[in-house]
């Protein structure tokens, strides 16, 4: 989805309420409502997947600055050309979460071809998976307990044989994010292991808050997902963007509840009575 059709989708948002009835809690009780701590108003969290130089060059010490935490979805091979930074982000709160040992995706991409999901069995995309979390345990001392699918994508094998790995996620993860979604998520409703994750790259910090505010509107968490983080290029979440958006959240006028993706997962699941 390009930019201008996303922000056609969180205007959209903010103007309608949403008619799709809830399960689960809000199903037992029509009347119940969600509440974030301290009368926030939206949960927020930044995300950055691959474990790109930059994260540890230019984010980490911005975020540092600032005193926001976010996730880090990380390939463990990219870790070891940053590894002492890696150990600090951890030292300093941040979350390291799973993106598997070598990011598969579709063969549609031609640099996955040799790892494609449709040549994929469930024994494979486990090995992945377990794999990714046992280095992220050897190299930093933290497991991970979140998941972010690769290229957004929860498909294994082909036609017929084609099948979700979703399951898969639930069974070893609180959370399994994707990818160029379009919304934020309902906490009452949301299947936390099929998070929406909402692209930062690209987006300028009117676009941010506006999203913030769409999901503001509904009481929702807003997930952003990024790779590289700097001034320009493809796939980076621009600091021009970033520094003013952690100002913003910072605000307590602005009711913003930024924070890891696992806590407020762990929130959400706590309001919820999840088992």
């Amino acid at each position: 989805m390009n930019q201008a059709r996303f922000l056609q989708c969180v205007f959209m948002l903010a103007g309608v309420a949403l008619l799709t009835p809830y399960s689960g809690l809000l199903a037992q009780n029509p009347q119940a409502a969600f509440h974030w701590p301290d009368g926030k108003r939206v949960a927020v969290s930044l995300s950055f997947d691959d474990a790109r130089l930059s994260q540890m060059d230019v984010g980490l010490p911005l975020f540092d600055r600032y005193g926001a935490k976010v996730t880090f979805f990380v390939n463990p091979p990219n870790m070891q050309k940053r590894l002492e930074a890696w150990k600090t982000a951890v030292a300093h709160g941040h979350e390291i979460g799973n993106h598997t040992t070598s990011h598969p995706c579709s063969g549609n991409f031609v640099w996955s071809r040799d790892n494609a999901l449709e040549n994929y069995t469930p024994a494979m995309i486990e090995q992945q998976m377990d794999g990714a979390n046992a280095s992220i345990l050897r190299l930093v001392g933290v497991k991970a307990v979140t998941f972010a699918y690769p290229c957004g994508q929860k498909f294994i094998g082909r036609g017929v044989a084609a099948q979700s790995y979703v399951p898969l996620v639930a069974r070893r993860f609180l959370v399994g994010r994707g990818f160029r979604d379009e919304a934020a998520n309902d906490p009452l409703f949301c299947d936390l292991s099929q998070v929406f994750g909402v692209e930062s790259d690209g987006m300028s910090f009117d676009q941010m808050k506006a999203a913030v505010a769409a999901a503001a509107h509904e009481g929702h968490w807003l997930v952003f997902a990024g790779h590289e983080i700097g001034t320009r290029g493809n796939q980076t979440t621009l600091v021009s963007s970033l520094e003013p958006f952690l100002k913003y959240a910072q605000d307590p006028a602005n009711g913003v509840w930024l924070d890891k993706v696992e806590k407020v997962a762990t929130y959400i699941r706590a309001q919820r009575g999840d088992k």
